[in-house]
This record gives structure tokens, C-alpha cells and sequence, in this order.
């Protein structure tokens, strides 16, 4: 591969027959105790069992347990399969001299498979777009081995998500955390069905926010992913991203990887993103997007110097877009971002993110730098 761009791949939402089982790397903390006059000449090295007491360590820091947000979690995570029909022709002379053209059939070519997340008790299901794309025929299965015929209410590529809807009811359904609350260094799990292998947990940390890795493939795409280090593979995709508390916080989407399967880079849409995408799609059947109206620039150090910026803090306004919400709102070229309602903006896939979350007629605060001041603007959001 010649760029890392070329590693980034969508996580493979096909079947893999007769792939083998994956293992579960377990992560262990050990805690050493610090006595009084262990250092002492004559004290004797503290010594302790290897058995697991149940107690904090004495810094007060708890052992992670994953099992009951495994349990809240693994029920609301269902199967998603495709099937892909193609046209195929073949001759018949009688058929074409009859009709005038070769006769067609149409023949499955393919089946595909991914995950998929309950979020409604009568039958709502997020999962990517990228997994159902073109599907002649959408199926679920449930954890409890249950299937249903999906019926698909909407897509939106920007973001990469879709809704199903089955028939059903009672069904199990998973808690929607913030995403905004995650922090980096914070424990997650990710549920879904790599390699077929249904119900699989894997676990990792958030190892990075708000990153975009240039992945999809839209006009208006909104990238600020959830990076993390759990395990995902080929099936993961529309599977859900868990904090320890068992609420959702994430779809898992993408892996960076030079073979296609797990090198310790996953990626998922955070839950701040989906719920706006998945009650446009519930109401509207399409996304309402709300746009700003600006070509911006990450401010690296050599944007920073080429521009005599004062820091690097924020995002840089290359060009108002005439007649936009930004023109509007009295923004010009040359300013840089540095708030959104409050909340801190350093890159771009992070003023997207915040943008990407709006309605159209929606008014949002804006604080930028303008040369040696500060102003702040009031935005009042356009439609697409």
C-alpha cells in the first residue's frame, strides 16, 4: 500500500465460511501494596496472595467488571444478514424471436452479513449503511436466535448509518449513553458478530475523539469517530460500542488495518450522532441536515506560520460561502472557530460533529477569533 488512506478499509460485512474461532486476550491489573518500613533494614518484602480478594487496591482504584454490561448489552445486538440478487441473461432463439430480446433471470449472487442494535422495544434497529447497501433482501436474527424480514426505513451515507424496522415486540432493548462523556483511557466493550461468530464481546479503551480518517465516500460526510483498541472484525459493522455501565456510546463502522481484519485501530460513530440521524430517519424517512456554510482549514503548525496565526487553537475559516448562515451571522474569511455552544473546537471532524447534530432553523453560538478579538456570533442554521 502506498498511503495509510489505502489501509482504511469499511469492516467487511460478508459471511466468512469456515473461519476459525477467535481468542479473548484477558487484562489483568496487579496491585502492589505500599507498607510502612518495608524498605527498612531487616523488613521483609511484602507478600501477598494471588487470589482475588474483591477489595479496592489501596490507591482506590476498583478491577474493571465487564460482565454486567456484557449482560445489558449482548441481548439488544441482533445479526443482520443480505442477500444480493443479479440479472442474468441467456439466449433462447425462440424466446428472442418471439419478444426480441434474451431472456433474464434473476439468481442470488451473493449473501453478506453485519450487526446490527435494538434501540426501540418494537422493532427499531441502527446498523451502517454500508452493510445493507443495495441488499435485495434484509434479514435479523436475535440473540435469542429469533428471525425477522427487515423492512429498511432509511439510510443516510454521510454519516454511514441506516434504520430497520421488524415486527415484533417486548424486545430487548440497550440504554443510549452520552458519547460526549467518554473519555480517553475509558474502558469499552464492543458486541456484535465477527466471522459469524454471533454474540462475541471484545474489550479495549477509547484511544482517541473526534478523529476522521477519510473514509466515506459522500459530499457531506460527517467523520468524528470514536477510536478504539477493542477487537473488531469483518461482521462488527452496526454492532454496538458499550461503556462499562452497558449503555450504548457507539456504532462500531470502520477498522484501519493492512490485511482487513483487527491491527488494534477500530472505529465507531458516536451516539450523539446516531440519535439525530435515527429520529430524522423515524420521522422523515431522510436526514434533515443543517448546514453552517463555510470552507474550513485544520490549523497544523505550517498553516499556523504561512497565516501568522497566534496558536493553533480552533479552526481556520478559509471562505464564507455568500448568502450561507455564516454570511449571515456576520463570519468572514480569516476568522477561526474556537467554540461551539460552549464546547471547545480544535479540528475540523469536531465543528462537523457539532454542526452535524442541528436541525435546519436551529440557533447555535459561535466563538471565533478574529485577528486580536473576540467576538462571538449568533448562527441561525440553514437547511441543505
Amino acid at each position: 500500500m502506498k498511503s495509510f488512506a489505502k489501509f482504511l478499509s469499511l469492516v467487511a460485512v460478508s459471511a466468512v465460511v469456515g473461519a476459525g474461532a477467535g481468542y479473548w486476550a484477558s487484562r489483568e491489573a496487579a496491585n502492589q501494596s505500599s507498607v510502612p518500613g518495608a524498605n527498612a533494614p531487616g523488613a521483609k518484602a511484602p507478600v501477598s496472595l494471588a487470589s482475588y480478594s474483591g477489595q479496592t487496591s489501596s490507591q482506590g482504584i476498583a478491577p474493571v467488571d465487564f460482565t454486567q454490561a456484557a449482560e445489558r448489552s449482548v441481548e439488544a445486538v441482533v445479526h443482520v444478514k443480505t442477500k444480493y440478487y443479479r440479472q442474468q441473461q441467456y439466449v433462447d432463439p425462440f424466446y428472442q424471436f418471439f419478444f426480441g430480446r434474451p431472456q433474464q433471470s434473476q439468481q442470488p449472487s451473493a449473501m453478506a452479513s453485519g450487526s446490527g442494535v435494538i434501540l426501540s422495544n418494537d422493532g427499531y434497529i441502527v446498523t451502517n449503511n454500508h452493510v445493507i447497501e443495495d441488499a435485495n433482501e434484509i434479514e435479523v436474527v436475535l440473540n435469542d436466535k429469533r428471525t425477522f424480514t427487515a423492512k429498511l426505513i432509511g439510510t443516510d451515507p454521510n454519516t454511514d448509518l441506516a434504520l430497520l424496522k421488524i415486527e415484533a415486540t417486548a424486545l430487548p432493548t440497550i440504554e443510549i449513553g452520552n458519547s460526549d462523556d467518554l473519555r480517553v483511557g475509558e474502558w469499552v466493550l464492543a458486541v456484535g458478530n465477527p466471522f459469524n461468530l454471533t454474540s462475541t464481546v471484545t474489550a479495549g479503551i477509547v484511544s482517541a475523539k473526534a478523529r476522521s480518517i477519510n473514509i466515506l465516500n459522500s459530499d457531506m460526510k460527517i467523520e468524528s469517530f470514536i477510536q478504539t483498541d477493542a477487537a473488531v472484525n469483518p461482521g462488527n459493522s452496526g454492532g454496538a460500542l458499550v461503556n462499562t455501565q452497558g449503555q450504548l456510546v457507539g456504532i462500531n463502522t470502520a477498522i484501519a488495518s493492512q490485511t482487513g481484519s483487527y491491527a488494534g485501530y477500530a472505529f465507531a460513530i458516536p451516539t450523539a450522532i446516531m440519535q439525530k440521524v435515527v429520529a430524522d430517519l423515524r420521522q422523515f424517512g431522510t436526514v434533515q441536515r443543517a448546514l453552517l456554510g463555510i470552507r474550513m482549514l485544520d490549523i497544523t503548525q505550517q498553516v499556523k506560520d504561512q497565516l501568522s496565526l497566534e496558536s493553533m487553537e480552533g479552526v481556520y475559516v478559509g471562505e464564507v460561502i455568500s448568502g450561507s448562515a455564516a454570511d449571515k451571522a456576520g463570519m468572514k474569511a480569516g476568522d477561526v472557530i474556537v467554540q461551539v455552544d460552549g464546547r471547545p473546537i480544535n479540528a475540523s471532524s469536531q465543528l462537523q460533529e457539532q454542526i452535524g447534530r442541528k436541525n435546519p432553523g436551529d440557533q447555535i453560538t459561535i466563538l471565533v477569533r478574529r485577528g486580536q478579538r473576540s467576538l462571538t456570533l449568533q448562527v441561525t442554521l440553514t437547511a441543505l
